[in-house]
């Protein structure tokens, strides 16, 4: 039997184009507008109606963002640092702890590995809304309560990582792994040297989920002490002073926007050319 190829008309290819590029459009607008609201002057911020581009652009708002938080005896780069180290912390662990544990559950046959798995599974059907008061008894009673710990534990721990970890091993062939163990490695060496490279499509995607999440964290439920709360505190602590702090607010939305977005760019023109040139067959 021959295969059919897919025809579309010149109509319903420009028909195709032009929703996706309304869709476009819609998707960019929020990103163009912090944009150009952390360049606008006070008078173009609060104009009504509100123009999406600013006609008189100016750094006033970065200004007056560095001359207000030079006034708070912690420094705003204490605020970008701590952000930096939960974050990284964060992402990194796990990253490490889902693939190790992800594993032995798709290459691996032991007693309870179906139950396991439907736990995890069962996992992700809880908001963090429901799991906040669990976690915050589990961080206290591990004593980490006011420290980096506190944010970058709960995120090791998200099923997530897992459960998309454990269904990209699986896809991958037997055979690498026979080989690899006819070489002599053992199990480390096999899913350190063979698995991680072969499914960098998924802790990459992973990394970006994890990233977006931890960078936006407030950490109000743990962070005590001035000098641990990341840069999301700030930002909101800036925004509840008022109309007169409405331009710095915008320039912190924009530097919390743009790490978050760069990062997420760089990642994925990794994942795009791993998943073109990875392609296995058994």
């Amino acid at each position: 039997m021959k295969s059919r190829k897919l025809n579309r008309s010149v109509a319903g290819n420009g028909l195709l184009f032009a929703l996706m590029a309304v869709c476009g459009v819609f998707m960019v607008l929020p990103l163009v507008m912090i944009v150009n609201n952390a360049l606008k002057p006070l008078d173009e911020i609060f104009q009504y109606p509100p123009r999406v581009f600013v006609r008189y652009p100016t750094l006033e708002n970065f200004a007056d963002l560095f001359v207000l938080l030079a006034g708070s005896w912690v420094p705003f780069s204490r605020y970008i640092l701590n952000t930096v180290i939960i974050t990284g912390g964060g992402v990194l662990g796990h990253v490490l702890l889902a693939s190790l544990a992800a594993y032995p559950l798709a290459r691996m046959d032991f007693p309870g590995k179906r139950l396991l798995f439907s736990l995890v599974v069962l996992s992700l059907m809880f908001s963090w809304t429901v799991t906040q008061i669990p976690n915050y008894l589990i961080v206290s009673a591990l004593g980490i309560n006011n420290t980096y710990l506190a944010l970058i534990l709960p995120a090791c721990a998200y099923g997530m990582g897992l459960y998309l970890m454990k269904q990209f091993m699986e896809q991958l062939p037997t055979s690498l792994m026979e080989s690899a163990r006819l070489d002599g490695a053992g199990e480390f060496r096999i899913f350190w040297s063979v698995i991680m490279p072969n499914v960098k499509p998924a802790w990459l995607t992973l990394a970006i989920f994890q990233f977006q999440s931890l960078w936006g964290n407030t950490g109000y439920l743990f962070m005590r002490d001035e000098q641990l709360k990341p840069l999301q505190f700030a930002m909101q602590q800036i925004a509840a002073g008022g109309a007169q702090r409405a331009g710095a607010s915008a320039a912190v939305a924009l530097i919390i926007a743009a790490i978050p977005i760069t990062f997420f760019l760089c990642a994925q023109s990794r994942i795009l050319e791993t998943m073109t040139t990875s392609g296995m067959k058994d």
